[in-house]
């Protein structure tokens, strides 16, 4: 019987030995199952039962342990080398006992793979060779594989003759493979030694007469034939990280824009010299790698549309980008361009990229492609930018939104009708917000919430830079998925204005609390369905613009603010009343990084946070003694 997988499993497993010193590579257990036994899992439940092993080093340890393969439910043949001929001459030598198409699986590599759709995409394209291929955490030392856009693989570049810095994209060989017998049957030498990877694909490539057709995945393959790379595979199981990057379920994602969010914002930047990290952004990346969310880059690029850099240059940009993530461990997992711009008279312009496209930000092309390509769960995912057009793009895609200070989102220039759902310094913040914060602050409001569904009103108090904001944020999250509908008032609106406003006589001196009881009151006692005029207050410019909301009388408010505890009508109508509190010293970080994004000095921030020690700080206090719930360390 032919086979269609074949697995190369005669490796010595040399640099395993120091903890596994008798025991052949692909017989290393990965808690307490050898991996050759995970990898024939695999093929069974993906339908592969018929699996040819290529054995040599300690043969008779994998053939008494698997026999025919019959406890497993599949027919295990075997091939016994007696002299190594590396990956290409083993599988050279046993051509004959394979069918037509077969697969190719290394023996020391674990992976979580949908075998099917690869052999699928292999068969729909009637490629000669599919090689399966990713990003990885350390492209600088990989061999890269240059692509088209029709997935024909154009270009193999091993590391040791490519040098350290990436001069293509991080798209790595996985060493799992779907090949035609006929197209490797005159490429491997009969006798000798021969790689797969460095000696037969290139030859492959260079004779020009084959198709070889790349499938990019970010389902989890990892080799694990060192002691930290296998404690890794184990990390990841154990984390659920693996689970996590698997195609049975909808994954989900980080969107991140470019420029002003991952890389400091140039005005239409087209040169590599340019390129800089935002501080931090390689290490957000990487948290998201380590947890099995996927990060998305999406990104307007009209400089492509204007002349000012050919998609070349562009990529010549991404692969700069993916080495230096790449520097510290971190990697995207798919970037997605929009090249168009729909306005023209720009000297040198690309005409048939000028129009008014879909994929533009604010429009959501870019993410409902990434959405159906990498079967992304829109409601476990987020999207991260530092301007209008990236939080409305997220919005309208139905994802939670996280506006960065820097880039646009430091001034002035974003201006939206669209709101973000929280905003935060930098790109490290949201991640460490997305990944730990919100999941926290579910944690603490899952009893209070269980109570909620019938409240009409719930008040979150607390100092400034406590975490209100984000609080209330999470609870109109959690609610509107129980199916209210929820309004948040933020005190903020009803600040008196700089001019107006009294500094040092308490805190309930700067707001205009007469006035928002008053449009409270009306919302409470309207008995029918109204449009309402909220202010929402920019921190930057210190104006407020006017939100028309629709509010029935079945509708949650969530009120929140610094002295929100302190008003005594406000405290008798809600039975829920909620004071956030954290550390002083993270609240004066808070608090210095809001005055410097708004251009006032830290000495200067300083000066303020003390003065609202006296002016502030006793009374708020003391009003959280109105609390019927406490949520700590937002």
């Amino acid at each position: 019987m032919s086979s269609k997988v074949v697995i190369l499993a005669g490796g010595f497993g040399t640099r395993l030995k120091a903890i596994f010193p008798d025991v052949p590579k692909p017989m290393v257990p990965i808690f307490n199952m050898p991996l050759l036994e995970y990898q024939i899992i695999q093929c069974r439940n993906n339908g592969f039962n018929t699996i040819l092993l290529l054995l040599h080093h300690q043969h008779h340890v994998i053939t008494e342990y698997f026999g025919d393969g019959g406890k497993w439910g599949v027919n295990l043949q075997y091939q016994i080398e007696q002299i190594p001929r590396g990956t290409a001459g083993a599988l050279f030598d046993s051509l004959d006992l394979l069918d037509d198409d077969f697969l190719v699986l290394y023996g020391d590599t674990f992976f979580d793979v949908d075998l099917k759709s690869i052999w699928n995409f292999h068969k729909l394209n009637d490629a000669d060779v599919t090689l399966f291929l990713h990003p990885n955490n350390h492209p600088a030392d990989s061999d890269l594989v240059e692509i088209d856009d029709n997935l024909n693989i154009c270009g193999i570049h091993p590391y040791a003759t490519r040098g350290h810095e990436l001069q293509y994209r991080n798209l790595v060989n996985a060493a799992l493979y779907v090949a035609k017998k006929s197209a490797l049957s005159d490429a491997i030498e009969p006798i000798g030694v021969g790689d797969l990877a460095r000696d037969t694909f290139p030859l492959l490539l260079k004779r020009g007469n084959v198709r070889i057709k790349a499938y990019v995945s970010t389902e989890y393959v990892k080799d694990m034939g060192t002691p930290d790379r296998l404690k890794k595979v184990e990390r990841d199981l154990n984390s659920g990280m693996v689970d996590n990057l698997s195609s049975r379920k909808l994954r989900s994602a980080v969107f991140l824009d470019r420029d002003g969010t991952i890389n400091k914002e140039v005005d239409h930047l087209c040169s590599v010299e340019d390129l800089e990290l935002i501080p931090g952004a390689d290490k957000a990346i990487k948290l998201l790698n380590d947890a099995g969310i996927l990060a998305v880059c999406v990104t307007n690029q009209p400089v492509i549309a204007r002349g000012d850099l050919t998609l070349e240059g562009l990529n010549a940009i991404h692969a700069k980008l993916d080495f230096m993530l790449g520097h510290s461990g971190a990697y995207l997992d798919r970037t997605y361009i929009c090249p168009h711009h729909p306005d023209g008279g720009f000297k040198g312009e690309v005409s048939n990229l000028k129009f008014d496209c879909e994929c533009r930000k604010p429009k959501t092309g870019l993410i409902d492609l990434a959405v159906r390509e990498l079967a992304i769960d829109r409601q476990k995912s987020w999207m991260v930018g530092d301007s209008a057009a990236d939080i409305s793009a997220g919005a309208l895609s139905g994802l939670k939104t996280v506006l960065v200070r820097t880039g646009h989102g430091g001034g002035p220039k974003v201006v939206s009708t669209v709101s973000p759902n929280y905003i935060v310094p930098n790109v490290k913040d949201a991640v460490d917000w997305i990944l730990g914060g919100h999941a926290r602050v579910l944690t603490q409001l899952w009893s209070i919430l269980a109570n909620a569904q019938n409240e009409r009103v719930i008040l979150v108090g607390g100092l400034a830079r406590s975490g209100k904001s984000f609080a209330s944020q999470v609870i109109r999250e959690q609610m509107t998925a129980a199916g209210r509908r929820v309004h948040i008032f933020c005190l903020d609106g009803w600040l008196h204005s700089t001019t107006n406003r009294i500094e040092g006589c308490g805190v309930e001196h700067r707001y205009n609390i007469n006035g928002f009881l008053d449009f409270f009151l009306l919302v409470m006692n309207a008995g029918v369905g109204h449009y309402a005029q909220i202010p929402i207050y920019d921190r930057n410019s210190k104006q407020s613009r006017m939100n028309s909301v629709f509010i029935a009388p079945e509708d949650l408010l969530i009120v929140e603010g610094v002295p929100v505890l302190m008003e005594e009508l406000l405290i008798k109508i809600a039975k829920i009343r909620i004071f956030v509190e954290i550390d002083e010293d993270e609240r004066l970080k808070r608090f210095l990084q809001d005055y410097e994004w708004r251009g006032i000095s830290k000495e200067v921030a300083r000066k303020l946070f003390r003065s609202r020690l006296s002016d502030e700080l006793p009374q708020i206090m003391a009003s959280s003694k109105a609390a019927t719930h406490y949520l700590k360390g937002i």
